[in-house]
Parts: C-alpha cells; structure tokens; sequence
C-alpha cells in the first residue's frame, strides 16, 4: 500500500510539473532568455560577472513564465477550440485560474524585482513593459486584428535589448540594432507559424496573417519585405562597432536566404515552403546571435 501510494503521488508530481512547464511554454522561455543572455555577452566589457548573468537568467525566466502564464488565463477558452492548444492545463481544468493567476503574479513581481535589485532599473522597466505589453495588449489584440503580429513584435524584442542594456547599465544605439534585428525577424517567423496553423486559428478567430484574405500573395508579399528589411539592417552591427566582417556576412548571408525563403512560399502559397521559411527564421536569430558574439570574440 504504501509503495503504491508513493507511486501515485510521484505520477501526481510529475503531472503537474508537466502542466507548469506547458503553462510557462518552458522550451519558448527558455530560447527568449537565451537570446537575452547572448544581449549581455554582447553588451559586457572586460570580465563577465557571473552572478548578473545569473540574475538576468532567473529574473527573466519568471517574467517570461508570467506573461506566459497570463496569456493562457485569457485564452483559456479559446485554447479549448484549437487542436494544437486544447490540451494545455487551464483549457483542460487540471489547473484553476486562480492557481495559475496567483503563480503568474508571483512569478512576475519576483522575477521584474530581481533585474531591479541585482541588474538596474532599465532591466526592470523593460522587463515589465515586456511582460503587460505582451500579456494585457498583444494577447487581447490577437482576437481583434492582425495588427497584433506588429504589437507582440515589441515586447519579442526586447530580450537582447535588455540583456545589453543589463551590461552596459544604458540605451546605446548598438542596443537599439539588437532591437531592430529581433523585431523584423519575428514577421517572418510567426507570419510561417500563422500560415501553416491558419485553419486552427480561425477556430478560435484568430486572423494572424498579415491580409484578411489569408493565405494569399498579398499576405506572402508582406512576409518579402519584412524579411527584405534585414538585409540592410545586416550591416548595422559592423557599422555600429558590434562586431567586425565576419559576422555581418554571415548575417547577411542569413537575411538573403530568408527573404529567398519567403520568395518561395509567394510563388507557391503552399504549407510546405511556410514549413521551411518556419524552420529557416528558427535557426535565423540564435545564429545571427551566436555568430556576433564569436565575431566579438
């Protein structure tokens, strides 16, 4: 009886630290504070203080949980309508809305108060505006206008914005290029995400492609020029004293095969090259990241 009784509440355990890691979209956080912690390697001078990168990993983890947390609290009900959410745990009822308003609220106050305390107050402020403009304004937005993409797009930007300004204690305007490089990348990725899962969101009405006619080329000729704005913006880090030649060809060179991705699902207007641009623009930012900081070193 008793070895049964630990069983079950092992599975228990395990269960409900399944639902927390779906609550908190644990594998998204994690890439978002990643590119945050890049922000920093980048932004740093002289010897790496190891604890601020600790502090900047933690406090942007749980602001990061939190706006995640919220969004579903919002959605819960439309995350129900759709097959690709309507297994996560408060649309399931294997988590209360008051269980996870109280989790989001503390995850959140703490995680904005360590980028305060440890960091400087600009970590602080970016970490918030990152969290309510995400959760309050870009979440609700999704059910009244495609112009949601460009909204959420802001608060997507912000990790390595804040990840340098956590370094550098200021705004330069190398940290504004991070900024703008993040920014524009997100068209391209979440306008693929949106292309492919545009039956499942109209479900829940939900119009995330940038046209209201859907999956058409005016939608996909937008999907070319947000994707044709990095290329120029590729140079922006050479030019910026980020980083030196190497890095910005291979930016470049990633910028050119993202808009020649988006190119082809124009032609096509099929599921298949959305795939492939999807995949592209995933490689797209840690590697636009990762090659600056090796450039750097």
């Amino acid at each position: 009886m008793k070895s049964t009784a630990i069983h079950t509440n092992t599975v228990g355990f395990k269960s409900k630290l399944n639902d927390y890691s779906q609550l908190i979209k644990f594998r998204l956080t994690f890439t978002v504070v990643f590119s945050s912690i890049l922000g920093y390697l980048l932004g740093v001078e002289g010897e790496i203080n190891w604890l601020l990168v600790s502090a900047l990993a933690l406090g942007g983890f749980l602001v990061v949980a939190s706006s995640n947390g919220i969004n579903q609290i919002i959605e819960k009900d439309f995350d129900k309508l759709m097959t690709r959410t309507e297994n996560r745990p408060i649309a399931q009822n294997r988590m209360t809305i008051l269980e996870a308003g109280i989790f989001c609220a503390i995850t959140g106050i703490v995680g904005v108060s360590i980028l305060g305390l440890y960091l400087n107050t600009y970590s602080a402020l970016l970490g918030f505006a990152s969290l309510m403009s995400y959760a309050f304004i870009y979440t609700p937005l999704k059910k009244v206008s495609s112009l949601a993409v460009l909204v959420g797009a802001f608060p997507g930007a912000i990790p390595p914005l804040l990840g340098w300004v956590a370094a550098t204690g200021e705004f330069t305007s190398a940290a504004i290029v991070l900024f703008l490089l993040q920014f524009f990348w997100q068209f391209p990725h979440f306008w693929s995400i949106a292309w492919i899962l545009d039956d499942d969101y109209k479900k829940a009405g939900y119009q995330l492609l940038p046209s209201n006619t859907g999956r058409t080329k005016e939608s996909a000729m937008q999907v070319i020029i947000y994707s044709a704005v990095l290329i120029p913006l590729s140079f922006l880090p050479h030019i910026f004293g980020i980083s030196g030649e190497l890095s910005m060809f291979c930016v470049t060179a990633g910028s050119i095969l993202l808009t020649l991705f988006s190119f082809k699902l124009y032609q096509s207007l099929s599921i298949k090259d959305a795939k492939r641009l999807m995949f592209a623009s995933i490689l797209y930012n840690p590697l636009v990241l990762i090659s600056l900081l090796i450039d750097k070193l």
